[in-house]
């Protein structure tokens, strides 16, 4: 067990906004130095100059998670200047709320390629170093859409379903191993992805920005499970009923969902 983690090391995908900055200022506040990573470099720069300037350390490594070139050129980065990192935050990934027939496979590719291939690759690579120094925490940041998957989110449910999944089996693979593996599954959180999704080809803004709670109190979760790891953890605690909702009312969803999702086509097409 980790009983201090001053001047440890870890590494956080999409760190340019949302979760992955709030981690990155949690983590970096907590004596960690931080690997931010992400596409856009100059969110990055001021990131990584915010925190600097609190006291903390951070170092940027631009990357397209989407692109294998790019994951493993990361890899090769992190081992030259830092080794194998303490902390593995896989946290890069984004939405698409809309009709799945409607959904351009650019964009389908795109979301499982960041959310699924981006996180297994990097795990993968990260991993045996972990376990030949017999310590490591690897979080995976998930969905409550991956336990109670919605309508106009099938592929983003799916994936964030596999996250969830993996999770589960490799963390039941690494008991005794000195290395633990974590989900996290947050409701909605209150981020870009709600813009994002309304910007993309076909996709509606998600219709669950009201409760969204704020990225910081995911990291505040993140932290926790480093001090103390589990295999999940709900964000906030109450969402861990889906399962027993998904199970049991799964079939009111079924009825209930089509109509909300073709209210919010038709609003859409009214405001446009």
């Amino acid at each position: 067990m980790v009983t201090s983690w001053q001047g440890k090391v870890a590494l956080i995908t999409g760190a340019s906004s949302g979760i992955g900055e709030a981690i990155a200022r949690r983590l970096a506040a907590e004596g960690l130095t931080v690997i931010l990573v992400a596409r856009r470099l100059d969110r990055l720069d001021a990131l990584a100059g915010e925190i600097r300037a609190a006291g903390g350390q951070a170092q940027v490594i631009p990357a397209d998670l989407a692109q294998e070139a790019d994951r493993l050129a990361l890899f090769n980065q992190v081992g030259r200047k830092f080794g194998c990192p303490d902390v593995l935050v896989n946290n890069a990934g984004f939405a698409y709320y809309g009709f799945t027939d409607r959904m351009s496979w650019e964009t389908a590719h795109a979301l499982l390629d960041v959310n699924v291939t981006a996180l297994v690759h990097l795990t993968r690579l990260f991993l045996p170093a972990m376990l030949a120094r017999r310590s490591g925490r690897i979080i995976n940041i998930g969905s409550v859409n991956g336990v109670m998957p919605s309508q106009g989110t099938a592929l983003y449910s799916a994936s964030k379903a596999f996250v969830h999944a993996f999770t589960a089996a490799l963390y039941r693979e690494l008991v005794g191993s000195g290395v633990t593996v974590s989900v996290v599954l947050p409701g909605p959180v209150a981020t870009e992805l709600f813009d994002n999704s309304e910007k993309m080809e076909n996709g509606f803004r998600i219709p669950a920005e009201k409760g969204a709670i704020s990225a910081a109190r995911v990291a505040g979760s993140v932290w926790s499970l480093l001090r103390r790891p589990h295999r999940y953890v709900f964000v906030p605690w109450y969402w861990r009923w889906t399962a027993l909702a998904e199970a049991y009312f799964g079939w009111a969803m079924d009825l209930a969902g089509p109509l909300l999702l073709k209210r919010t086509k038709e609003k859409g097409f009214l405001q446009s």
